[in-house]
């Protein structure tokens, strides 16, 4: 801070004060003017300037002009008039304004200004002029810094013998603060600490609201804590701001701890409105326990909380699915006079469906009317998300629907939850034409984008999912880092390393950065492909890039290496990361192992890992039997698989509907039907859908024993779920019929699956083949020989054998020996079977629908 009185050439005309204006006709003035004139210096260079107004004059000065041509009043003179006054602010402040515009030369000990200002505080009925003056000089933005002001303040009370008051000092701070010289507020409030000058809490709050409002949020941080350290006084108005303040930084814990000591301080007088600040904060930090208990202390203390503190306490505990505590402290607020607002209603509406409870949901949704409110976008978004995950689509249709006709627009958050509850049930059409609406009005922003790229990868229709990229791009809408992941994801997942790799190049010219989760997903899919050491590189790579891999990146590797046969290794790297504490212990990394130990067919390992895991104190969920089930089912331990599950229900652990198509799938394959179709009805009584996987296994498992009137009614049954069937549906439908001789049926479907752009493979085509050659139907199996000449697919040694042995059945050598041919022409090598069937004439044994059922 400066020190010193200014020197003249800092000060401006106005407040160097000195005598160029005219003098009142008061006998007391012109007596005074006869007795200095010859002390006068400078002659009066534009008599004119006398007729100008004078800022914040307001006394009448309707006096003569004194004869003043040859010289002025030099600024001894006119402070010691000034101290002549000092019981006589009135006198003063008129001297001061007849003065004012006149140059002297300059004293080098006080200044006019300060003695007046000084003079104008000591009275009440005169502070005004003081807060004017000051209010002009920080206004003007011509004059000094304000810390040469203070200075001069402090000198003059000093020199002159001025009582020493605050009340000038804290009018200065204010001035400067209404101009928002916030930095020479700032500089005199330090200045008046260090003089030990008596601040005002109000002067010390209005200057932290000025600087917080300005983002000067660190400046207000440093000011309070070092007037607070010097033991200066504040309030509970004072912690508000500064509490606000570190929200708008996000300093939630400086927050409440700027609360805490208020609250310890005991000097401090906290209000509700703090109290319900500091709810705010807790809430926000989701500390639910500390908010409820500040709850009870503003109870205790005889407040009734506001609506707001209500609002945000009840919301916390909805989001902490605290539905009863919430629902009581809903009943609470009505009782004490709130009403119901549209917040607290969404809010509840949204904890309901969490919990699977969509009937309450709708419930309050029915009741806003009676509370007097209208549901706005987010109450619409909330209750049409609780539909659609709770498998309700057509309501969530319906409250669309009522939400257009109420007028109100629909936005891509809305747009955006109807869109993955179409998804999340597999309506890809009715998807489909909300985003396509979501486009046309310009509303699609990247999360819609995202979410239908998101389920188009998740389906490995990775071409659709770049189609739906492509608009984006076109559209101008920027690919984020998320959009990116879940394109590398589908690549990944789909073996297409190089087009994964190239997107992960793209990222540098988008300005993104590679996470950890891309990472994850790229050492994933080359483990996928089996190769571990570029997998290895690319976590080097990760690393050297300052990325910290995480628990989902250990966990990757180590599920990673178990797919690739390296089990054992996996292991050992999982206790060597734990023991260096890097990782935690978790289900998804025995999962991994056990899962690995079991496709290596080494079952007592993996039953070995189960027990380390359990005897660690880790209890496996789900996903842990799961494994354990699809292991032993694969490996035929029926029994063991039917033991875990018994240990799954005793641990009151809710069967998925992965577990349940594990379960299914190796009863199936054990054509133990009956059980088979027992779990089926077990998942539809608990409430799940069947999913793909589960109605492939049945359908198979009834093809199996020959059942295909239930198959087909399994079939019908998916289909009006919006389960679409998958080429392994049709195959294994087509090869059931065929073998039943339902030719006419087999060909429909057939047809049908060419229809939904279901394309056959070898697997498919060695069906019809082999039903058509069985059955009698030689001719037709040709034409499916010739239409995969056509689509250039080339045929297997199996089909070719099939065909051969159906023309010697027929009689016709010529046509069986020409396939022999051909098989030759087109590089296949024939095999024993091939051999066996131009010997004998016939295919021997069953072998070629053991080879179906294998591939099935």
């Amino acid at each position: 801070m400066k020190a010193l009185v200014p020197s003249s050439s800092q000060i401006p005309p106005w407040l160097i004060l000195f005598s160029r204006h005219h003098l009142c006709t008061s006998s007391t003035l012109n007596s005074l003017t006869n007795q200095h004139t010859q002390i006068l210096e400078k002659p009066i260079l534009n008599p004119q300037i006398y007729e100008k107004n004078v800022p914040f004059d307001d006394t009448d000065h309707s006096c003569d002009i004194p004869n003043l041509e040859n010289g002025g009043f030099t600024k001894n003179h006119v402070v010691d008039v000034l101290l002549s006054y000092k019981d006589d602010p009135d006198s003063a402040y008129r001297y001061f304004q007849t003065v004012r515009q006149q140059r002297g030369s300059v004293h080098n000990k006080s200044d006019p200004f300060f003695v007046l200002l000084h003079i104008l505080v000591s009275s009440t009925m005169h502070q005004h002029k003081a807060r004017r003056l000051l209010d002009y000089y920080a206004s003007s933005g011509s004059g000094p810094s304000a810390s040469v002001i203070f200075n001069g303040l402090v000198v003059c009370a000093k020199s002159f013998g001025f009582e020493s008051t605050p009340r000038v000092f804290n009018f200065l701070v204010n001035s400067c603060v209404k101009a928002n010289r916030l930095n020479d507020a700032v500089d005199c409030l330090k200045g008046m600490v260090e003089h030990d000058i008596m601040l005002w809490v109000p002067t010390m709050n209005k200057l932290l609201t000025a600087l917080v409002r300005k983002d000067m949020i660190g400046v207000a941080r440093d000011l309070y804590t070092e007037v607070v350290s010097r033991g200066t006084r504040y309030d509970r108005h004072t912690v508000h701001i500064l509490m606000a303040a570190c929200l708008r930084e996000g300093k939630m814990e400086e927050a409440l701890k700027l609360f805490e000591e208020a609250k310890m301080s005991g000097g401090i007088k906290l209000d509700a409105a703090l109290y319900g600040l500091c709810v705010y904060v807790a809430c926000k930090e989701e500390n639910l326990n500390l908010a409820l208990e500040l709850l009870d202390e503003m109870k205790e203390r005889d407040w009734v909380p506001s609506e707001g503190t209500y609002t945000n306490i009840i919301t916390a505990c909805v989001k902490q699915r605290n539905m009863v505590e919430a629902l009581r402290l809903k009943d609470e607020m009505l009782s004490n006079g709130h009403p119901m607002n549209l917040v607290v209603a969404t809010s509840l509406m949204k904890g309901y469906h969490v919990q699977s409870d969509l009937s309450s949901a709708l419930d309050l949704f029915d009741k806003l009317i009676e509370y007097g409110l209208a549901p706005n976008k987010v109450t619409y978004a909330v209750v049409m998300e609780g539909c659609c995950k709770n498998g309700n689509v057509e309501k969530a249709v319906e409250v669309y629907r009522q939400m257009k006709l109420a007028g109100i627009k629909s936005n891509a958050f809305v747009e955006n939850s109807l869109i993955k509850g179409f998804l999340s049930v597999n309506l890809l059409d009715e998807a489909m034409n909300v985003f396509d609406e979501a486009i046309n009005s310009g509303t699609a922003n990247v999360f819609v984008y995202n979410s239908v790229i998101a389920w188009f990868c998740k389906k490995d229709q990775m071409d659709e999912a770049q189609k739906v990229w492509d608009k984006m791009v076109d559209n101008g809408v920027l690919p984020t880092i998320t959009s990116y992941n879940n394109m590398i994801l589908g690549n990944c997942r789909n073996g297409k390393m190089n087009k994964a790799l190239d997107l992960f190049s793209q990222l540098p010219e988008r300005h993104l950065k590679a996470n950890v989760v891309t990472y994850s997903i790229l050492i994933d899919g080359y483990f996928r492909k089996g190769d571990a050491d570029k997998a290895e590189n690319m976590f080097d790579q990760m690393v050297s890039s300052g990325i910290s891999p995480n628990d989902y990146t250990f966990n990757t590797i180590i599920s990673g290496m178990s797919k690739v046969g390296k089990t054992s290794e996996a292991k050992d790297l999982l206790k060597e990361i734990v023991a260096r504490g890097v990782l935690s212990q978790s289900c998804m990394s025995y999962n991994g192992l056990i899962d690995g130990f079991f496709k290596e067919d080494d079952v007592s390992s993996a039953l070995a890992v189960y027990r380390e895991m359990c005897d660690s104190g880790i209890s496996p969920d789900v996903v842990t039997y799961t494994t354990l089930i699809d292991g032993f089912c694969k490996s035929n331990n029926i029994n063991l698989a039917l033991k875990m599950l018994n240990e799954m229900r005793n641990r009151e652990i809710k069967l998925d509907v992965i577990a349940y198509s594990v379960l299914i799938d190796g009863f199936c394959k054990r054509r133990d039907m009956k059980t088979a179709s027992e779990l089926f009805d077990e998942i539809l009584q608990v409430g799940l859908s069947p999913n793909l996987f589960v109605y492939n296994s049945m359908i198979s498992g009834f093809r199996n024993v020959n059942n295909m009137e239930a198959a087909l009614v399994l079939r019908d049954r998916m289909i009006n779920e919006g389960v679409p069937c998958d080429l392994e549906t049709y195959t294994t439908l087509i090869d059931g019929l065929l073998k039943d001789g339902e030719i006419v049926v087999a060909s429909d479907l057939y047809t049908e699956m060419l229809g939904k752009d279901v394309m056959p493979d070898d697997i498919t085509y060695t069906v019809l083949v082999n039903g058509l050659c069985n059955k009698g139907q030689v001719e037709n199996a040709h034409k499916v020989l010739e239409e995969m000449c056509k689509k250039s697919k080339t045929p297997s040694a199996l089909i070719y054998n099939t065909l051969i042995a159906g023309y010697f059945k027929k009689g016709n050598l010529q046509e069986a020996f020409r396939l022999h041919d051909e098989m030759l022409d087109k590089g296949l090598e024939p095999d024993d079977a091939t051999y066996d069937i131009l010997v004998s004439g016939q295919l021997k044994g069953n072998s070629l629908g053991l080879d179906i059922a294998t591939m099935n």
